[in-house]
């Protein structure tokens, strides 16, 4: 018996979102970003520091510089989030954003090693601001940097598929690192992306600063979209990426949110925008 009655969407084919509901929700978010944007200093590089802000303890001595206006995120997390950027750009040129699957051991293994340098350093850096410690070695920004970046390298290459098998319905079988040659673009990539940043020229700590701030959001977007899915139960059902628009702007309502209140806690604790003042 035919019916004229519209049939049920799928469970496995995304179904387009209430349109009371998107229109709530991009207003929401709309209002959380001029909040945000209102509340935080003037200029793309005060705003950048905003992020960083959230996520950094900012100590001038621990970052590198444009002039003499700290970069918005250490120099360890500029690092980190910059390997995020570098790892993404890479992935999505050799068109492997979608891929869904952890590298073979052989491959992630030696990543995971170089990622875990940042806690050793980490630790050493960290406890050489107390007067009983004598360091291992002389702490040094190149050093925080370099961890930072293959720390950043490992998350993006492990997030990455974990976020594909969490919204695809069809994500690519295969790993973002398939071979070695694939490993030594990662490291090389990052590692370029190192050595500009130690050239100190302005134009470059200015993209490697922005291109950092940006790395925050992304991955505070990332899990804010994948916790909007899972509210939603429409995990693994996105067939192409404008089936991720609205899960991505609730995502960066999430990130927005969540850096906003900590920028409140922080500056209310504080009463300065600047970093935290340690030495080096």
């Amino acid at each position: 018996m035919s019916s004229n009655a519209s049939p049920e969407p799928s469970p496995t084919h995304p179904a387009a979102y209430p349109r009371l509901l998107t229109a709530a929700l991009i207003a929401t978010t709309a209002l959380i970003a001029l909040g945000w944007l209102a509340a935080t200093p003037d200029g793309v590089l005060g705003k950048a520091r905003a992020i960083g802000y959230a996520v950094c303890h900012q100590i001038a001595a621990r970052s590198f510089h444009i002039h003499d206006e700290p970069l918005p995120l250490c120099a360890r997390c500029t690092g980190i989030y910059l390997g995020i950027m570098v790892g993404i750009a890479l992935f999505a040129a050799r068109g492997r954003l979608r891929s869904a699957r952890l590298p073979a051991v052989r491959f992630l293994l030696p990543l995971l090693a170089l990622a875990g340098l940042i806690a050793f350093d980490g630790i050493n850096s960290y406890l050489s601001l107390f007067d009983f410690y004598t360091p291992i070695y002389t702490p040094h920004n190149t050093l925080r940097l370099f961890t930072g970046l293959f720390a950043g390298a490992a998350m993006i290459t492990i997030v990455l598929p974990i976020f594909n098998g969490t919204v695809w319905r069809a994500p690519d079988a295969g790993a973002p690192l398939r071979g070695w040659r694939d490993l030594a673009a990662l490291l090389g990539g990052v590692t370029l992306a190192g050595l500009l940043v130690l050239t100190q020229q302005t134009a470059v700590l200015w993209i490697a600063g922005l291109l950092s701030s940006l790395g925050v959001l992304v991955m505070f977007t990332i899990i804010g979209a994948v916790l909007f899915l899972s509210f939603t139960r429409r995990e693994g059902i996105a067939r192409r990426w404008r089936d991720l628009a609205l899960p991505a702007t609730v995502g960066l309502a999430f990130a927005l949110a969540l850096i906003g209140g900590i920028d409140a806690v922080r500056y209310a604790l504080t009463g300065t925008w600047e970093g935290f003042d340690m030495g080096g």
